[in-house]
């Protein structure tokens, strides 16, 4: 399945995610598709995002991480279904989007919940799901100036 497709899945699923459990759940897949975009993008995506792409996969794995993993199955796994990216602008723009959907559930859990320990989960994942997107903005800042560089070069 392509990566737009997957966010947007992911999108509705956190969403509509109600209980802390399944919350937690949507954020860890959303963190693992990050991952897996990062990583798709590093090994094929345009050369100037290759270093970016892999410190989102870096960072994305950290948010991962910080969370217990979900009982979920192989086929339930958003990220292993990834086939293709598609348009790198597109991906990042919706991914992008995504991890802010992401942070502000996780202050939403974070204000509501009674247990210190899945409170300090939320606080960790909220600066892993930050991070991620400041790093998915720095990608598309970097095709934003490749851009504009073109335009100039084929004016002269």
């Amino acid at each position: 399945m392509d990566a737009v497709r997957l966010i947007v899945t992911s999108r509705r699923a956190l969403a509509g995610s109600g209980a802390a459990p399944q919350v937690l759940t949507e954020v860890w897949q959303a963190q693992a598709l990050a991952q897996a975009i990062g990583s798709r993008l590093a090994v094929s995506g345009p050369p100037r995002l290759r270093g970016e792409a892999l410190g989102l996969t870096e960072l994305a794995g950290r948010g991962c991480g910080v969370l217990d993993r979900p009982d979920l199955d192989t086929a339930d796994l958003r990220a292993a279904q990834l086939t293709e990216l598609g348009d790198a602008r597109q991906v990042l723009l919706c991914l992008g989007g995504l991890l802010g959907e992401v942070g502000i559930a996780l202050v939403g859990l974070a204000c509501a919940v009674d247990d210190e320990g899945t409170y300090w989960q939320c606080m960790e994942a909220i600066d892993a799901a930050d991070e991620s997107r400041d790093r998915v903005l720095e990608m598309l800042n970097k095709l934003a100036d490749r851009d504009q560089v073109l335009p100039e070069r084929e004016a002269g």
